[in-house]
């Protein structure tokens, strides 16, 4: 007789709509998640306090009402056995420490695989402490020939670049203008020999930057 697997419930709390609704429908096609979604704090909160416990919760650390890691500390005050894990585009690596130190259970960036982020869900929700490889150590990042060319800023909007994010939504999460994102985006594909934001990703990836 085949013992069907433990269901996990998961909240994931992100305001990036696509991004959010890429991961629901990514955790929903397994067959022991189930996923409930929101994109702010205050909204998180209310779920938390009005359901069954969920299993692991993944939170944007820049999403509205999480003040930093403000948001996390409030989540873990309601729910103290819930394991809870930041997700971000923006943050450092000395925030994933403050992350972690904070009682994160897990640390993940935004360009981590859906794939991956699966199997570290499950472990987290066995009592793993996860954090993903996901920033460039910062004498990799000095060192690294295509970041050399490549000023900080532009390093940041080349990541989103390589995440599909556009213009817009670039600009939002530097907290820039969009105009400034354009300058940046054609600075940057004259320095690395880029035509467009696809070849601009290519060259990013196939030379080990993101």
């Amino acid at each position: 007789m085949t013992v069907a697997p433990a269901r996990l419930r998961i909240l994931v709390a992100d305001d990036h709509d696509l991004l959010r609704e890429m991961l629901r429908d990514y955790l929903r096609a397994e067959p022991d998640l189930d996923v409930e979604t929101t994109s702010d704090l205050p909204s998180a909160a209310e779920l938390v306090r009005g359901g069954p416990p969920f299993s692991v919760i993944l939170l944007d650390y820049n999403m509205p009402g999480m003040q930093g890691l403000a948001g996390l500390q409030a989540l873990r005050e309601i729910a103290p056995e819930t394991r809870i894990a930041i997700i971000s585009g923006t943050a450092t690596p000395e925030v994933a420490r403050q992350a972690r130190a904070a009682g994160a259970s897990g640390f993940f960036p935004k360009t981590v695989t859906p794939q991956a982020l699966v199997g570290a869900i499950r472990a987290i929700a066995q009592g793993a402490e996860y954090e993903a490889g996901a920033f460039l150590p910062d004498d990799r990042m000095a060192t690294h020939p295509l970041a050399a060319q490549l000023s900080p800023r532009e390093l940041e909007v080349l990541e989103r670049i390589c995440r599909g994010l556009p213009n817009k939504e670039i600009a939002r999460d530097l907290d820039i203008r969009e105009p400034t994102v354009k300058l940046h985006v054609k600075t940057l594909y004259r320095k690395i020999g880029a035509a467009n934001r696809t070849q601009a990703a290519m060259i990013a990836k196939q030379q080990g930057l993101f």
